[in-house]
């Protein structure tokens, strides 16, 4: 399957799309996106962080999107908008060249007769529809993926192939999911009797608000009672693992590698960096930012960043560090027998 072919735009017609305004010639033609350094004349690019500010006096790019504090400085065309990297990103949109996921109903594809299947729906080759399923209209799944009984699928969505959706999950609209991606899979619960792990069944399911991405090789656990739910928006990076009975906050980002415990309460506008580790129960406020490789013991109640994660040094400041950590303890007692001398 080929991508489809995008029409070029004008300057104009690009900033009309964003809510822009042009500085420069608005008729210069436009027909896909570029880097500040390696884009050509039909591209635009944008710059939103100051560390490539250097790059834009030699820019090659048709035109350029910038906020109002910089338009001054463009050698080119320039949109002004108050957020270019998010001007970009529309403007992105036009121009994907991704090839479709599917294109109709492969004759390969499995569908159950009791399946309630939408208008415009398109099925990858040997795609299984189980029983009961509902899939809404416009909804795209890629080849050799399991949708299993009772699962609902909200309009809009696309489900890349090799994806795995278990019984009884619900995705909202346009819900993009990656692949090797398995949503419902059992929460980790057991019960210790005398050495002997029994697992407990677990018999909630997954809930996904409209526009969610999920990214690929990521994992959300079926709730063990209740469900566990994602909100609208909340977009979820490559090989995460979401545990059971977790609940996050509409608009929150959570980055590769990350690993959430069960039961989980995570608000609305949180960030966490990649390779981050939550405990299980924990709860933490909206407007969260966890910084990459720290790790969550406690519950987080106000707005801000947080750390744990030690940033790289060079290995003799790591060793001498490491040898003055380990003589805290005996600092720690000879400032307390001097505190108490005074």
């Amino acid at each position: 399957m080929t991508a489809m072919n995008k029409r070029p735009y004008s300057l104009s017609e690009l900033a009309s799309h964003v809510g822009g305004v042009v500085e420069g010639d608005g008729s210069v033609v436009i027909s896909a996106v570029g880097t500040l350094a390696g884009a050509a004349s039909h591209q635009i690019s944008f710059l939103t962080n100051p560390k490539y500010k250097s790059q834009l006096s030699d820019t090659s790019a048709g035109a350029v999107i910038l906020h109002s504090s910089l338009k001054d400085t463009a050698p080119c065309p320039a949109l002004v908008v108050d957020n270019p990297h998010a001007a970009f990103a529309r403007i992105a949109q036009l121009f994907d060249t991704t090839p479709v996921v599917a294109s109709g109903i492969a004759d390969t594809a499995v569908i159950a007769s009791s399946a309630n299947i939408g208008s415009d729906v398109s099925l990858g080759h040997n795609v299984i529809i189980e029983d009961n399923v509902v899939i809404g209209d416009r909804v795209t799944i890629g080849a050799n993926t399991v949708i299993r009984r009772g699962t609902q699928i909200g309009e809009g969505c696309v489900i890349h192939p090799n994806v795995t959706i278990y019984h009884d999950v619900v995705l909202g609209k346009r819900v993009a999911v990656h692949s090797q991606t398995v949503i419902g899979a059992a929460g980790f619960g057991y019960a210790n009797d005398k050495g002997v792990w029994l697992p407990i069944p677990q018999t909630g399911s997954v809930q996904i608000g409209d526009d969610s991405q999920i990214g690929a090789s990521s994992t959300i656990d079926r709730g063990a009672m209740e469900d566990t739910v994602l909100g609208k928006n909340v977009i979820i990076d490559n090989q995460v693992q979401i545990g059971h009975n977790c609940i996050i906050g509409d608009h929150s980002c959570i980055c590769g590698a990350t690993g959430i415990a069960g039961s989980c309460h995570i608000g609305k506008y949180v960030v966490i960096g990649g390779g981050v580790g939550v405990n299980g129960h924990i709860s933490i406020c909206d407007k969260v930012q966890i910084t990459g490789y720290s790790m969550i013991v406690q519950d987080i109640t106000e707005p801000g960043v947080y750390s744990s994660g030690q940033p790289a040094t060079s290995n003799r400041e790591w060793k001498r560090n490491t040898i003055r950590l380990q003589k805290i303890g005996s600092l720690y007692d000879r400032v307390k027998a001097l505190e108490k001398q005074v």
